[in-house]
This record gives C-alpha cells, sequence and structure tokens, in this order.
C-alpha cells in the first residue's frame, strides 16, 4: 500500500495516453526493425508483421483489463504479483526493468548515430540526461513533448509512404503477398519477434496506472486506440516501402526509410527521414524511462530494489529517485557500450514480461470466449521468444535466471 504522500498525481487522459503510447510504439523500431525482419523472413515479411500484431493485440487486451483493476504503477509487476503470486510478478518487473534498461541505451545510441555518428556515445549521454530532467519534471511536461514528437514522426512516415507509393517506381508484385513461396516457419517467427519490438509501447500505458486520470475506463479505450493507430500505420510503411526495395532490397538496406525514399526517386528527402528517426528514437527513450522508473518505483515499494527509490518528489509527484537512478544507469550504458543487438534482447524480456500478464488475466474469468486472448497471448509470447536469434534468447534466459536466483536468495536471508 501507498500513503497519500507517496502517491503520483493523476493527470493524463485519455489522449495523452494513447500519444504517450504512440511515442513508445512509433519509435526507431519502425525506421530499423524492418530490415533484420526482412533478412529473417524474406517474402514473409508482411506475415511476420500480422503475427507479431496478432500477439500484440493479445497482450494489449490483458493488459487492459488488469490495469483497469490494479491501476497502480508497475503494469504486470503488479498483475503478477496480485493473480499470481510475488515470485511471477517479480520476474515481470525484472525482466521488464533489465530489458528496457537495454532498449533505453539502444535508443540513445540510435539518436547519436542519427544526429552525430562520429560522437554517438557522448550525444547519446546528452539525450538521456535531458529527458531524464524533462521527466523530474512532472509527467505532463513529458506528456507535452510526446506529442511533439508523435506529431514531426508521423510527418515524416506519411512522406515516406506517399513518395514510395506515389512513385512510377512502386510495383504491387514486390510485396509478395504469396508468402508460402519463399518463407519458412522459423524465419516468419523470427521476424515476428523482431517486430514486436515496435509494438510494445503500449505497456508504457499501464505503467503509467497511477498517473491516469479514472483509470478503469481511460486505459481500457487508450491502450487498443494506441496499437490501433500504431499498427496502421506500420502496415502503410512496410507495404510503401516493400513496394520499391522488395524483401530483398529490404533485406540488405542500411537504413530502410531512407534508402526506400531515394529508390523511389527523391533522394532530397532522406536527411527528412534520418531527422526522422532521431526525432523518433528521442520519443522511445523519452517513453521507455517513464515505464522502467515506474516500474522500478513500484519494485522499492515491495523493497525488491533499494526502498530509497520509492520516493516521490513533494513537489512534482514523480518518483525522482527512481527516474534518477534510471537515467544515470542508461547514460553509463550509452558512454561504454554498442547495444546495437538490444533489439533481441530487449523482446526477449518484455515477451516474458507479457507471458506473466496473460497468465494473469487468464484467472480473471472462467468463461471460455474470455480465455481466448490471455491464452493466444501466452502461446504467442512464448513461440515469438524461443524463435529469437540464439545468442538473444541465451541472454535473456539467463537474465531471467539471475533474476530468479536473486529473489531465491532474499527469500532465503529474510526467513533465517
Amino acid at each position: 500500500m501507498t500513503s497519500a504522500g507517496s502517491e503520483l498525481r493523476r493527470a493524463l487522459g485519455v489522449r495523452d495516453a494513447v500519444v504517450v503510447g504512440l511515442g513508445s510504439m512509433l519509435g526507431a523500431g519502425i525506421f530499423a526493425a524492418p530490415a533484420p525482419a526482412a533478412r529473417a523472413a524474406g517474402s514473409g515479411l508482411l506475415l511476420g508483421l500480422a503475427l507479431a500484431a496478432v500477439v500484440a493485440y493479445c497482450n494489449a487486451s490483458s493488459s487492459a483489463r488488469l490495469a483497469a483493476l490494479y491501476p497502480a504503477s508497475g503494469g504486470t509487476y503488479v498483475y503478477g504479483r496480485e493473480r499470481l503470486g510475488e515470485f511471477w510478478g517479480y520476474l515481470a518487473g525484472w525482466s521488464f526493468v533489465v530489458g528496457k534498461t537495454a532498449s533505453c541505451a539502444a535508443m540513445a545510441l540510435t539518436v547519436g548515430a542519427y544526429v552525430w555518428p562520429e560522437h554517438r556515445h557522448m550525444v547519446a549521454v546528452a539525450a538521456v540526461l535531458v529527458l531524464t530532467a524533462v521527466n523530474y519534471g512532472g509527467v505532463q511536461k513529458s506528456a507535452w513533448l510526446t506529442r511533439v514528437i508523435v506529431v514531426v514522426v508521423l510527418a515524416v512516415l506519411a512522406s515516406v509512404v506517399a513518395v514510395c507509393l506515389g512513385s512510377g517506381r512502386s510495383d504491387a508484385e514486390r510485396l509478395d503477398l504469396q508468402v508460402w513461396e519463399g518463407a519458412s516457419a522459423g524465419g516468419v517467427l523470427e521476424a515476428a519477434g523482431l517486430l514486436f519490438f515496435a509494438f510494445a509501447g503500449y505497456a508504457r500505458i499501464a505503467t503509467l496506472g497511477e498517473e491516469v486520470r479514472d483509470p478503469a475506463r481511460t486505459i481500457p479505450r487508450a491502450i487498443p486506440l494506441a496499437l490501433g493507430i500504431a499498427l496502421i500505420v506500420y502496415v502503410a510503411v512496410a507495404v510503401a516501402v516493400l513496394s520499391v526495395l522488395g524483401s530483398g532490397g529490404l533485406g540488405q538496406a542500411a537504413a530502410p526509410l531512407a534508402d526506400a525514399v531515394r529508390a523511389a526517386g527523391l533522394p532530397e528527402l532522406a536527411p527528412v527521414v534520418r531527422v526522422g528517426a532521431a526525432v523518433a528514437a528521442l520519443g522511445s527513450l523519452l517513453a521507455l524511462i517513464l515505464g522502467v522508473s515506474r516500474t522500478t518505483l513500484a519494485m522499492a515499494r515491495d523493497r525488491h530494489l533499494p526502498g530509497a527509490l520509492a520516493v516521490v518528489h513533494p513537489r512534482f509527484r514523480v518518483p525522482h529517485r527512481a527516474e534518477l537512478a534510471v537515467g544515470v544507469v542508461v547514460a553509463a550504458l550509452a558512454a561504454m557500450v554498442d547495444v546495437r543487438g538490444a533489439i533481441g534482447f530487449s523482446s526477449f524480456g518484455v515477451l516474458a514480461y507479457y507471458a506473466v500478464a496473460n497468465a494473469s488475466a487468464w484467472t480473471l474469468e472462467r468463461a471460455p470466449m474470455a480465455r481466448v486472448a490471455p491464452a493466444v497471448g501466452l502461446v504467442g509470447c512464448v513461440v515469438v521468444a524461443v524463435s529469437l536469434p540464439a545468442a538473444s534468447v541465451a541472454a535473456g534466459a539467463g537474465v531471467l535466471a539471475v533474476g530468479a536466483g536473486a529473489y531465491g536468495v532474499r527469500r532465503w536471508a529474510a526467513s533465517r
């Protein structure tokens, strides 16, 4: 339980919550993930996108139902604890914090790579520090900045779609709609896992449950709205880029959307796409820091993390210590390591997180139809997670094992 003085301010309505979710999903993933997904799935790229969307929808449905029932910061950490037991909530929170912290560093380095490639680490650290300061000032300021970022990114993506589909070099035959001719099941599943990275942002709405007005009404409306808008955008972008590059050309592209507008005959737009990618990465980073700090707050309240991180700022009503701690860790990672391979690792952690969410939602009702989405979501999360690249699966499983071991040691020490 939390005291009145430690509660966060409920300042976000439906529109703000949708914007936060879009700011998380319309990030650097759509500018980068299509290329490795195309390499994995070939002509089955669109099928991989559809599979990722189905899993994301089931996860969103489960998360929305649970968030309305438990409108507190922490998301699936809270749901797992309340529905399945303390260990499963802890494991979900551990998966989210570790996986998304690495993803924060990846987003920061993406900003650096687009803004000033020769000094990407310096730019990445600066981006983390600035956005941590924005979050420190209150969630409304973060939502306002996210709204600006979403508008810019949507404008850039709309330009890419219009240029590609409106050019004389667009060819519907490059969509490879007959996916069974050149795609393997394993490749499609791997592509779904990589593309899922771009869908996972709607979790940020649930982790901000304690800062949403009328959460029982707002969250169930905001999550499917954000996911639906993002899916429409992703399909439009994927179809437009494929129509110009084809799955083979897309798989070899270093900067897929920039390469697509060049191939469409408008190379002058490529720098604008680069700016859009940098802005998108900033939006993702902003929302990620928000989500990780709120889950850190929830775990600190239960003493799974240091209790000092559970303090809420008396004026701004934000978990300022948790935000500062997350910012420092992410800045250190961005300064020291290259986390371009973090997409797979982050996807594994987030899929584990949503597996717990679906298992929690399964316990809400016994009616068979009410359990379809949680069941499909749970199976989908597990299958897609183990289909990711072997290195990502090994690293993710190792991190989960370390977290479970730490939990066991803490419980053993407390019982003595």
